[in-house]
């Protein structure tokens, strides 16, 4: 579940959650409604996106005391992030992380990767036990993807994970051939989610779910729930992927089940 990213402003979308109060708020409505990881980006005082430190330590402790949800943090910031304060996150000892496996265009900007950077930012995962979920934004990634386990082994934890962020402009398509296309490019024995973004959230879902992996949703992606129908707030969301989950006879894990397989270290 991802519920605020780093793209839409509150006063455009009054229902995102911006401050920790509104995070923690919403981690545990999604929790309750079928959640087990949450992907994290804070905001400042002006609602404006910060990887300042002491707000991401503050933000993984509260996040731990008010739910039992997988805290992973955004290595990815805004995309006008500094590589240094991107590879900082990593010093709040979240449980997780993402680690985005490639430069790609985003909309009007560019989300830079280059490869030092993500072979760094992967070899701090290893060295402080913090388990990454690969971002892959197009297959060319999936190439980098592979290359980056080959030169320095698995992640902590010795699970691989990708998530499939489908429908950026600029990246790969949100559809069902592109998701089968990418999954059987992905290494062996790596488990996976699809995200799909904007009106790509549907049939991203179902395809994801029919083909055997694993669901990221939330207002970070998606803005609308209906045409014509904005999302009211993230459990919305999430509640409407468990029923389908459960309705495809795949019902959602629980934080701890989620916890053994990503091979993330106990509390």
């Amino acid at each position: 579940m991802a519920p605020t990213g780093a793209e839409s402003a509150k006063t455009d979308v009054p229902a995102l959650p911006v401050t920790l109060d509104e995070l923690v708020r919403t981690a545990q409505e999604c929790e309750a409604a079928g959640a087990a990881v949450i992907h994290v980006h804070i905001r400042d005082d002006d609602a404006r996106p910060t990887l300042d430190p002491a707000r991401l330590r503050d933000t993984v402790q509260a996040l731990r005391e008010g739910t039992g949800l997988i805290v992973q943090l955004s290595t990815g910031g805004a995309v006008t992030d500094p590589y240094e304060d991107r590879l900082r996150v990593l010093e709040a000892e979240p449980d997780g992380c993402s680690l985005t496996c490639g430069t790609v265009n985003f909309g009007d900007e560019v989300f830079m990767n280059p490869w030092p950077f993500m072979a760094e930012l992967y070899q701090r995962t290893q060295d402080l036990g913090v388990v990454p979920e690969f971002e892959l934004f197009d297959l060319g990634q999936v190439a980098a993807l592979h290359r980056l386990l080959d030169r320095y082994g698995p992640p902590f934890g010795g699970r691989v994970h990708c998530d499939l962020v489908m429908g950026v402009p600029g990246g790969m398509p949100g559809d069902a051939r592109t998701l089968v296309a990418a999954v059987e490019a992905l290494p062996e024995g790596a488990s996976w989610s699809a995200t799909g973004v904007g009106r790509t959230s549907l049939p991203v879902l179902f395809a994801a779910l029919s083909a055997g992996g694993h669901l990221r949703v939330g207002m970070e992606d998606t803005l609308t729930y209906a045409k014509g129908q904005p999302v009211s707030s993230n459990a919305q969301l999430v509640e409407r992927a468990a029923a389908l989950a459960r309705f495809a006879q795949r019902p959602p894990m629980t934080p701890e089940e989620a916890r053994a397989f990503l091979g993330i270290k106990a509390r």
